[in-house]
């Protein structure tokens, strides 16, 4: 936080603005860094001096860099931080540059020319508060697309404390479908496509990819944002990158201590949702609201001064409050979450070339709903208690959240000028939980659907579940990876080779609750149900009810390899050329320790280019091109690879129990196993197709930043992405019958499974037992075979800013993205219908499924504007501002196609008995968001007291995020649910903090 007090304002203005400049003094040679670190650099003339001293300010470690031949210099893997450069010869000191900001991922340039004066007062700037706007203003030694957001940043700007919400500052990149919680996507890509990195670990969700761990929020020092172009010591993603430093002990002894509050009564009224069909209340929301308690501290400092130091943090959340649910759900939750969080940090300068860094932090969430029912008519009113239900690390998504410990080591060794190491490890465990206790004591089965009771009244069967699907006992994730990185600098070129290893492994999976579920529908006046022969009621019949038994539970693992080896190439003083070369290895594992699907060799160059055009950091012109790969989550082979079982049996009934449950069931026809999930383990060989490629995505982007007077920056850039491959799964059989016939392939007794994990778009081999013994025969199924469409996702943008560095009180940036995010595949995700179960959606299930789907995709929003930034209104008050205007999600119209060739039912992009094509129904409306914050620093407590006020959302908009695209229930017949809301803005809110920050 930036300390201003009165006599010292116009000064310490002053001496900012001067860090600034010194920060924005870029020129020749460079090297970005990434991971957890950054890069000094610059030229020197010899004659006044060939040895460069570094020292950081907060922590005292010093290095000596020589300076070479031709009179260039650097230092790589800096700890982020303050330094003093100097330049030295014959042991005196006769420059120095003070608060030389080192920004991850970022190549400081400190230059000491000849015949160069010193800035004024460059030596005497150790009261320089150094904000978000010291880091270098272009940043000619990047060619990637990348945010840096400091502590400072996040501090100043009112934004949410959550990674999401920071990372949303980030241009590019949208909030993801409600439905599958609080996670972002970026350029166009699902949001179950990105990595996110704690001090250089990975803490994305094991199971899913979609999300990330928490840290407690005051912990994190720099959030860098990777939109695209990054280097390929990266790999893993084909969306984005969120790599998080966290703050560290200095020489100086800190503590502080913060309190945070959300009250209910400053909420706005969430907006009801209303059946569009009718006009009806479908769920009433005014009421769900809750209020928010936050508390956190700190303490850091030098245990051994300049060798040994210590931070420690933590926060506890607390929210209470109520969720009503929908008309058809028919109860109400209140619910307790606590969100413990703390992290601890050892930085030991072992020697000034020696560094060893320890992490260890935790994220756990507990909630405890109690739950009532709940009647809409004749009037609202809570009813009798349901029950109960305990979560742990487990979100309203449904989805198991990656929260847990986390233990993070890494050393870095500064072996000579030209040789640096860094080796890293890291191992994580998350345990997920969910219990619900009816009140009645026993599990309740899931029911739904309708009926005709005795008097031919249509009614629905009572309920007293609580959840549907059930997490399954014991559920975890574990983690570990380590990556070692060489780094070596030989002449114009600077080298770089690594390692980079992780395994993901995860017991999950899911069942009913009570292990049933009965459907409920009247049956039709001939008796036959569609697409079972075997199955013929009585005449008469008026109701049948469907019996489903779901379960689906194992221990999978994914392991990822990589290596890759890159060259920053200095080829002249205002050329910089960027190669590199990632070489990715995935192998998936099933429930019995099978590898079903395994990806060798994915190679992913990369190739960048900047140009410093005048020589003088004002002017860069850059552009790259690169590969990305990404891994088939864990997720996958929980029902796709492993033993689960899904069964339907059909039958009649006399009556209904108080719990849902059929009277007098009688069964007709056999037990049918959907999806092929009678309990037995798939052959690992049969899961996947042969030769499976990995999921990859080009992508190119050319750019420009120029700087403008002395404190503006403005520039653009072009983004092409275009999916080359993905995997996901195909369950259709036709294919192999078809391929039999014409090769004379007798089919009596093969053994087919349900679905098969597949290269969408192209020719595909895969093993069939064709004769029920283990008898495999290869099938070399074409394009053609298979019927399907060429993959396509691609992603166009247009990214423009204008940016103003902090100077005459005050700090600006403004950002539009005009982007077209379009094809037949959102790629992981389906958001169309939030479906979560990443690569393994239902677009390719069928041919027919992929009709009219391509198109503009669900998170393509055309349009978005970002503005933030705040003005020091005087010495003690502060103001803030956040703004996003952003235009509306693409429509669709998904129903049933004219004779339901595949029995899907509510599937195709098919409304009124023709295609209805992918986005062609509208949009959701624009939306806005205006965030204000102020902060009142007194001068009578010494600056080290912040109060503090966030009014998040300030004109209450509740513009519609999302809504229900299931259009048709048969062939002409709306469904009542199309175009129900879904999810809105969340609505205004205030927030009141208080800090107090002081020095032991």
């Amino acid at each position: 936080m930036q300390t201003f007090s009165h006599p010292r304002y116009a000064a310490a203005c002053r001496r900012t603005a001067l860090a600034v400049a010194l920060g924005m003094s870029l020129a020749g040679t460079a090297m970005a860094q990434s991971n957890a670190s950054g890069v000094i650099f610059g030229r020197v003339d010899a004659s006044r001096g060939n040895t460069i001293h570094l020292e950081n300010i907060d922590t005292g470690q010093s290095r000596d860099i020589t300076v070479d031949s031709a009179g260039r210099y650097r230092a790589s893997s800096l700890p982020v931080g303050r330094y003093k450069v100097s330049l030295v010869k014959d042991g005196q000191t006769v420059e120095s540059r003070d608060n030389v900001l080192v920004a991850v991922g970022t190549g400081s340039d400190v230059s000491f020319a000849a015949g160069a004066a010193a800035p004024t007062n460059a030596q005497n700037l150790e009261g320089v508060q150094v904000v978000a706007s010291a880091l270098p203003a272009i940043d000619v030694s990047s060619v990637d697309s990348r945010t840096v957001l400091t502590a400072e940043t996040l501090r100043k700007v009112p934004v949410a404390r959550n990674v999401t919400a920071a990372a949303l500052l980030a241009p590019g990149t949208v909030l993801g479908d409600s439905r599958y919680g609080n996670v972002a996507s970026f350029g166009g890509a699902s949001a179950a496509e990105n990595q996110y990195y704690v001090n250089g670990f990975s803490v994305t969700n094991a199971l899913t990819n979609l999300g990330l761990a928490q840290l407690p929020f005051d912990a994190i020092d720099q959030q860098q944002v990777f939109t695209g172009g990054y280097g390929a010591e990266y790999g893993r993603s084909t969306g984005g990158v969120v790599n998080i430093i966290t703050k560290r002990g200095t020489n100086e002894w800190k503590a502080g201590v913060m309190a945070l509050w959300i009250p209910k009564f400053l909420r706005s009224d969430p907006r009801n949702i209303i059946q569009p069909s009718d006009n009806s209340l479908f769920q009433y929301r005014n009421d769900n609201k809750s209020w928010v308690t936050e508390y956190g501290a700190y303490i850091s400092g030098p245990l051994i001064k300049d060798k040994l130091f210590m931070y420690l943090t933590g926060d506890f959340t607390k929210q209470e409050g109520k969720t009503i649910g929908t008309a058809t759900a028919q109860q109400v939750a209140y619910y307790d979450v606590k969100s413990p969080r703390w992290l601890a940090k050892i930085d030991w300068n072992i020697t000034d070339n020696h560094i060893l860094e320890l992490t260890a932090f935790s994220d756990k969430t507990t909630e405890e709903d109690q739950v009532y029912g709940y009647s809409y008519t004749p009037t609202l009113a809570e009813g009798a208690k349901r029950g109960a239900v305990n979560l742990k690390n487990y979100s309203a998504g449904a989805n198991p959240t990656p929260g847990g410990d986390f233990y993070i080591g890494k050393y870095t060794g500064y072996i000579t000028d030209n040789l640096t190491v860094n080796a890293l490890y890291g191992k994580s465990k998350s345990v997920h939980d969910q219990v619900p206790t009816s009140a009645s004591g026993g599990a309740c089965p899931i029911v739904s659907g309708q009926y005709r009771n005795a008097g031919g009244a249509l009614v629905r069967p009572p309920a007293c579940y609580l959840i549907g699907n059930l997490l399954a006992p014991g559920a975890q994730d574990k983690t570990h990876g380590w990556r070692l990185d060489v780094e070596y600098r030989l002449g114009s070129h600077d080298l770089r080779v690594g390692v980079d290893n992780q395994t993901l492994e995860s017991y999950s999976g899911t069942s009913y609750e009570s292990n049933e579920r009965y459907i409920y529908t009247l049956a039709p006046a001939s008796g036959q149900i569609a697409g079972r022969p075997d199955i013929q009621f009585p005449t008469g019949t008026v109701n049948y009810v469907d019996y489903r038994v779901f379960k689906a539970a194992a221990n999978v693992k994914v392991e990822q390899e990589a290596q890759y080896i890159e060259d920053h190439w200095q080829v002249s003083d205002r050329w910089l050329a960027y190669i590199g070369l990632r070489n990715e290895q995935f192998n998936n594992f099933n429930g019995a320790g099978e590898s079903y699907a395994k990806q060798r060799h994915q190679l992913a160059p990369r190739l960048g280019l900047s140009w410093d055009v005048f020589g003088d950091s004002s002017l860069k012109v850059y552009a790259n091109a690169g590969r990305y790969h990404l891994a088939v989550p864990s997720n996958v082979a929980i029902r796709g690879a492993s033993a689960s079982i899904y069964s339907s049996q059909y039958g009649t009934f006399t009556g209904v129990d108080a719990q849902g449950r059929p009277v007098g069931f009688t069964p007709y026809g056999r037990v049918y196993y959907l999806n092929a999930a009678d309990g037995t383990t798939p052959d690992p060989r049969t899961v996947a197709a042969k030769g499976l490629g990995a999921y990859y995505q080009d992508e190119y982007i050319l750019g420009f930043d120029k700087q403008f007077e002395s404190n503006w920056t403005f520039g653009a850039k072009a983004i092409y992405r275009n999916l080359k491959n993905i995997i996901d799964d195909m369950c259709d059989s036709r294919p192999f019958y078809t391929y039999a016939a014409r090769n004379g392939i007798n089919m009596d007794n093969a053994v087919l499974n349900g679905c098969y994990l597949f290269n969408p778009g192209k020719g595909n081999d895969f093993l069939v037992d064709v004769t029920g013994k283990g008898n495999f025969q290869e099938f070399k199924l074409t394009k053609a075979d298979l019927g399907f469409p060429d993959l396509k996702r691609k992603y166009l943008a247009l990214d423009m800013y204008l940016e103003h560095q902090f100077s005459d009180k005050w700090y600006g940036k403004v950002e539009y993205v005009l982007s077209h995010s379009f094809g037949n595949s959102e790629g992981l995700l389906k958001s169309d219908i939030g479906q979560a179960d990443p690569s393994v959606t239902q677009d390719w299930d069928a041919p027919e499924l992929m009709l009219g789907a391509n198109g503009n995709l669900p998170n393509d929003r055309r349009h978005q504007l970002k503005a933030y930034g705040w003005y020091q209104a005087s010495p003690e008050w502060m103001l803030g501002a956040n703004l996003a205007i952003y235009s509306g999600r693409p429509k669709n119209c998904i129903g049933v196609m004219p004779g339901d060739p595949i029995q899907y039912g509510e599937a195709y992009f098919y409304c009124d008995g023709k295609i209805a094509p992918r986005g062609s129904r509208g949009r959701t409306p624009w939306a806005y968001q205006l965030d204000l914050s102020a902060q009142y620093r007194p001068h009578w407590a010494g600056d080290n007291l912040t109060l503090e006020a966030n009014v998040f959302n300030v004109f209450n908009s509740q513009k519609v995020l999302g809504r229900q695209d299931l259009g048709e229930t048969d062939v002409g017949v709306a469904d009542p649910v199309y175009n129900r809301p879904i999810s809105f803005q969340v609505p205004r809110y205030v927030q009141f903090q208080a800090r107090y920050d002081f020095s032991l």
